[in-house]
C-alpha cells in the first residue's frame, strides 16, 4: 500500500500550498511512508488525479484541486477530509494504514465528560 499525495508545485493558490504543506508535514513527522505525485510538473499525474476522484467529491464546475489522497489507487480525500480525520486522531485509519503502538494518532480521544 503506497499513499499518494497529489500536489501542484506551482499553485499560484496560498491556501493551496499552505494545505499541501499541512498534509505532507504531517506525513512525514509522523514518519508516514508516501509518493508525491506533482500535478504542474506532470500532465499524467494531473490526468490520473482527474480521472479517479469520485464523481462525488469533485467541484460543481472546474477540475478537482490538489492536495488529493489516495491509498493506492483507491481514493482517501481532499484536505478537509484528512484534516477531519486528523482532529479526530483517525489519520491511520483515514489513510487504511495500521496505527503504529503506541501511536496516539490512531486512537480515539477519550470523551470529556462533565
Amino acid at each position: 500500500m503506497v499513499i499518494k499525495v497529489y500536489i501542484a508545485s506551482s499553485s499560484g493558490s496560498t491556501a493551496i500550498k499552505k494545505q499541501q504543506q499541512d498534509v505532507l508535514g504531517f506525513l512525514e513527522a509522523n514518519k508516514i511512508e508516501f509518493e508525491e505525485k506533482d500535478i504542474a510538473a506532470n500532465e499524467e499525474n494531473r490526468r490520473w488525479m482527474r480521472e479517479n476522484v469520485p464523481e462525488d467529491s469533485r467541484p460543481a464546475s472546474g477540475n478537482p484541486l490538489p492536495p488529493r489522497l489516495f491509498n493506492d489507487s483507491r481514493y482517501l480525500g481532499d484536505y478537509e477530509a484528512f484534516f477531519e480525520a486528523r482532529e479526530n486522531n483517525a489519520v491511520y485509519a483515514f489513510l487504511g494504514l495500521t496505527a503504529p503502538p503506541g501511536s496516539k494518532v490512531g486512537e480515539p480521544l477519550p470523551h470529556w465528560q462533565p
